[in-house]
């Protein structure tokens, strides 16, 4: 598939999509990535508060770093469902059922008087994070013309790395002034906010007809191309949430931080992914393939040097920050990547990505958390650095794959 060939699908596919929208309502991507922060910051609050919650609820770090796997279950179970559940509904009411979802998780959360409902509460979220995620590029193609497509997806990434910014060091912060339950309680006036900015901002959006392989996301697999793609965002989210989930024990056990300092790396690795976010479209311009292995290549060799130099604050410091530009980046390129290998096919598409990202978190937190528990922080460190070779191989492997399927 060319480049031409594809970016003409796309616009073509965009054009459909934003049949019903042909002025821009930015206040409802606005509305939508203000959702998407929430979202995030909700679903991955529990990497920087796994210690005292661990505590709290008295159990193993690694059991607690297990909310992290089960939202990424049944966001996968979620995604590839949620089209066909939804049916004739309207998008919109859909999407405001998901915020108000969300808030109902974080209450659960807060108020978990033990750890099954705590997993409970984290559910609920997995919930949100597949419908949301599966819905977001096709609501997108129906706010914006066609043109702007690529900016309001943007935007959407920026909601993203703006929580990564804030999200882990501020519920540091929170935590050790007003405890795990009250940084969870937080987030419930932005999940408010966001709700009430929907309902206002975002148009009547009835279902509208799909493809038919719509029906069974998994039927896209069918096509090589698609295949070897996700198995290298399979392997690049499970090298990466194997070593992040369990970032903060590795800090305070074996770099020796305060939870001050702490918050500072935090927010050293959010800033730096919000650089990369921003940088990395000039990247993907100039060659898909070799940023994507590279990042991961990159993230590997991060990993082996945190199990040498994890005693030394100043280079553990500086290798969180080159993590985090390229960790919070990659996301952005391989949904660009979907975009142009399935334009026609974007709920099915969307679907797909976020069961396989989610499962993948899923599998790298659990994976992660049992070594972490058993053999110590090295051996979950070295099984994040081979994950990541094996995502960049693949990463390779995808571009070839493209281009045969394509001739």
């Amino acid at each position: 598939m060319t480049a031409t060939t594809t970016n003409t699908s796309f616009n073509n596919t965009a054009k459909q999509g934003a049949a019903e929208a042909p002025a821009a309502q930015w206040g409802g991507v606005f509305a939508m990535t203000l959702c998407v922060f929430a979202l995030i910051a909700s679903e991955f609050m529990p990497v920087s508060l796994l210690t005292p919650m661990a505590t709290d609820l008295g159990v193993s770090e690694g059991l607690a770093g297990q909310g992290i796997a089960i939202s990424g279950a049944f966001a996968v179970l979620t995604s590839l469902s949620i089209a066909r559940i939804a049916g004739s509904m309207n998008r919109k009411l859909l999407l405001l059922g998901l915020t108000a979802l969300m808030a109902v998780s974080g209450v659960v959360v807060a108020l978990a008087p033990n750890y099954l409902t705590y997993m409970a509460g984290r559910a609920l979220i997995g919930v949100v994070v597949g419908g949301f995620w599966s819905l977001s590029a096709a609501t997108a193609m129906r706010l914006v013309p066609p043109q702007q497509l690529p900016r309001a997806l943007a935007v959407f990434n920026g909601g993203n790395a703006l929580a990564t910014v804030i999200a882990a060091p501020l519920g540091s912060y929170l935590g050790s002034i007003i405890g795990w339950r009250g940084a969870f309680f937080c987030l419930l006036p932005v999940a408010a906010i966001a709700f009430v900015w929907q309902w206002v901002s975002l148009p009547s959006m009835p279902a509208q007809p799909r493809p038919a392989s719509s029906g069974n996301a998994l039927k896209l697999l069918k096509n090589p191309a698609v295949l070897m793609g996700m198995l290298a965002v399979s392997a690049f989210f499970m090298g990466q949430f194997a070593l992040f989930t369990y970032l903060r024990p590795f800090l305070e056990t074996v770099t020796h931080v305060d939870v001050s300092t702490l918050s500072l790396v935090l927010l050293t690795v959010g800033v730096a992914g919000f650089m990369g976010t921003s940088a990395i479209g000039t990247f993907l311009k100039w060659n898909f393939s070799r940023t994507m292995v590279g990042i991961s290549i990159l993230m590997a060799v991060i990993a082996l040097a945190l199990t040498f130099f994890g005693d030394d604050l100043a280079a553990v410091a500086i290798l969180l920050g080159v993590w985090g530009l390229v960790a919070t980046a990659a996301p952005v390129g391989w949904w660009s990547w979907l975009a142009k290998t399935l334009p026609a096919d974007a709920e099915a598409g969307g679907g797909l990505m976020v069961a396989v990202v989610q499962l993948a978190i899923a599998l790298g937190s659990t994976m992660g958390g049992l070594l972490f528990d058993t053999s110590g922080y090295r051996s979950t460190f070295f099984a994040s650095a081979s994950i990541l070779l094996i995502a960049a191989f693949l990463a390779f492997l995808t571009t070839r794959f493209q281009r045969v399927t394509a001739a």
